[in-house]
């Protein structure tokens, strides 16, 4: 059973993988700010690329592998 953790998008990092609703997975490849939001740009299972913007308080469903005991703080680099 694999685990997965609430994060907010702050807390997000290039490597993560976001887990849909549904079980799909997305792998983050970057993260910019853009004004008040976060934009995350991500590559799906099938290699299509996609992003979206969010707070940076939202909250992700984040599949938890072996490094993420401490997760970093995003800190505005891109």
């Amino acid at each position: 059973m694999e685990v997965l953790e609430l994060r907010q998008t702050r807390h997000l990092r290039v490597g993560d993988t976001l887990v849909s609703a549904s079980g799909r997975s997305y792998e983050v490849t970057k993260i910019a700010r853009v004004g008040r939001g976060i934009r995350v740009a991500y590559r799906d299972d099938d290699g299509r690329a996609g992003r979206f913007t969010a707070a940076p308080d939202a909250v992700s469903r984040v599949r938890r592998g072996p490094a993420d005991e401490h997760p970093a703080s995003f800190t505005g680099a891109a």
